[in-house]
């Protein structure tokens, strides 16, 4: 629950450094279970207004989000656009989230993990 509550409060629309897996699929997770609730409500009051309101409220969060992701893996986050291809612009950008992040440091900022353990001798 706090990986959302940052990026809807502390990260709100910074699309600087890097979002580990975790919190991109929490955010991704509590954004679909909100969206099944509101779209709930929605159909017993009979007006679709709720969930599409919140829907638009957490439109740049989510890009902020998936373009910090796309930096963890060492991307620029113009790769996000690629979900605009049709049949097979959201699958690249699927494969992009679930693959991990860059170890270390790179050219987007330190690894959120922290530093990885020195590598032990072979």
């Amino acid at each position: 629950m706090n990986y959302y509550l940052d990026v809807l409060t502390k990260k709100y629309a910074v699309f600087e450094g890097r979002a580990r897996r975790m919190e991109f699929w929490m955010f991704v997770l509590f954004n679909f279970i909100a969206i099944v609730v509101l779209s709930l409500v929605d159909a017993i009051i009979g007006i679709p207004i709720l969930a599409p309101l919140y829907s638009l409220a957490v439109l740049i969060p989510s890009i902020a989000v998936t373009v910090r992701r796309l930096h963890d893996i060492d991307f620029v986050g113009w790769w996000f656009f690629i979900s605009f291809v049709p049949a097979v612009g959201g699958l690249i950008l699927l494969v992009f989230m679930v693959l991990p992040g860059t170890p270390g440091d790179n050219r987007f900022g330190s690894n959120p993990k922290g530093n990885p353990p020195p590598a032990q001798p072979v």
